[in-house]
């Protein structure tokens, strides 16, 4: 797996952590790129919202934009996801918190 691969699923699952600690599993693009680096991933908004797409094409979350804020919300399987409970092809699972 090269390193772009490697860092675009743990990319997909700090997304998704992001969202399971989010109140109502909800947060904005901008929130989202500016947490990203606490991960050690430095995306754009634009590779952000490439990632959500992919996320939501998944099933992972839903997407929608208000007054032009891209705004993602959380599902079941991808908050599952997060918390390790399921595992989906290209979304790093989570080490066991332990």
């Amino acid at each position: 797996m090269s390193y772009a691969q490697e860092l675009q699923e743990h990319a997909r699952l700090s997304i998704l952590r992001m969202l399971e600690d989010a109140p109502r599993y909800t947060s904005n693009v901008s929130i989202m790129t500016d947490l990203l680096p606490r991960f050690g991933i430095s995306y754009t908004r634009d590779q952000v919202v490439g990632e959500l797409h992919w996320l939501r094409d998944a099933g992972m979350l839903t997407i929608e934009t208000i007054a032009g804020v891209v705004i993602a919300t959380g599902t079941v399987r991808g908050i599952e996801i997060a918390q390790g409970i399921a595992t989906y092809p290209g979304i790093q699972r989570p080490r066991p918190k332990v």
